[in-house]
């Protein structure tokens, strides 16, 4: 994923809100959102064989996202798909499972991972010690650490708290994923990509032909106890080529 936004403990109905845009090239093989093992469901990077989101029948979830450093390319490191698997297939709870995976974090190409459950979530980086539970309220993961204020992100918080407090419905959700404006010039971080992919990345729904948001997901955990999770598949020009629905109550 290269946009996460998160509500954990902000919602009357959810435990917890989870949209996020994965941004990709567009040649780069995958398949969308299935069951990829009995109680596994999520989508499946044809490259590296691994998820960028998934989530266990209990409620346990995990996702990785890049961390944009493109003056360090690590030679040889495995995919960063497979840390998300590694998370939901270890059966130790969430912070123990990351805990687990620091030593491959440092030496993995750049990233983050998120992982939990409605119970709790954590946070771990290959660009930060440790691993840190997150606290209640929202949340939002971009290419940098955890609530780094880029203009993406701080604008996905903001409307995300709207969402919670005007709309509560999946759509409203899809409706700020699919956010294609461009931040302002004075507002775009200096990533070390250029100011033209600065600009081409910083909107949260990124068009064009060869790299862009390649799928949309809404992750609803309900205090109800069940689970809702949509995603939508998007082309080159950004437009919608399917939907995937799940919905399932989840297993203690």
């Amino acid at each position: 994923m290269c946009l996460v936004l998160l509500a954990l403990d902000a919602h009357p109905r959810y435990a917890l809100v989870l949209a996020a845009n994965r941004d990709e090239f567009h040649r780069r093989p995958a398949l969308p959102a299935d069951w990829l093992a009995p109680g596994l469901l999520g989508g499946r990077d044809l490259e590296g064989g691994g998820t960028w989101l998934g989530l266990r029948r209990d409620g346990r979830f995990a996702l990785v996202t890049n961390f944009r450093e493109p003056g360090r390319p690590r030679t040889g490191a495995p995919s960063r798909g497979r840390l998300p698997l590694r998370v939901l297939e270890d059966p130790r709870p969430p912070a123990t499972a990351l805990e687990a995976l620091l030593p491959d974090l440092e030496r993995s190409h750049g990233c983050n991972l998120l992982a939990g459950s409605p119970e709790g979530v954590c946070f771990a980086s290959s660009h930060a010690p440790g691993v840190h539970p997150l606290e209640p309220g929202i949340h939002g993961l971009s290419n940098h650490l955890l609530d780094t204020p880029w203009p993406k992100v701080a604008r996905g918080r903001r409307a995300l708290a709207s969402w919670i407090e005007e709309d509560g419905t999946p759509e409203g959700l899809f409706a700020l994923l699919g956010d294609r404006r461009e931040a302002p010039d004075a507002e775009l971080p200096r990533s070390g990509v250029s100011l033209d992919w600065e600009r081409r990345l910083s909107p949260a729904f990124i068009v064009s032909p060869d790299y862009g948001t390649r799928c949309s997901t809404v992750l609803l955990l309900g205090r109800d106890g069940e689970a809702r999770f949509h995603e939508r598949s998007f082309g080159t020009e950004g437009q919608l080529l399917g939907e995937r629905r799940f919905q399932f109550p989840l297993e203690d």
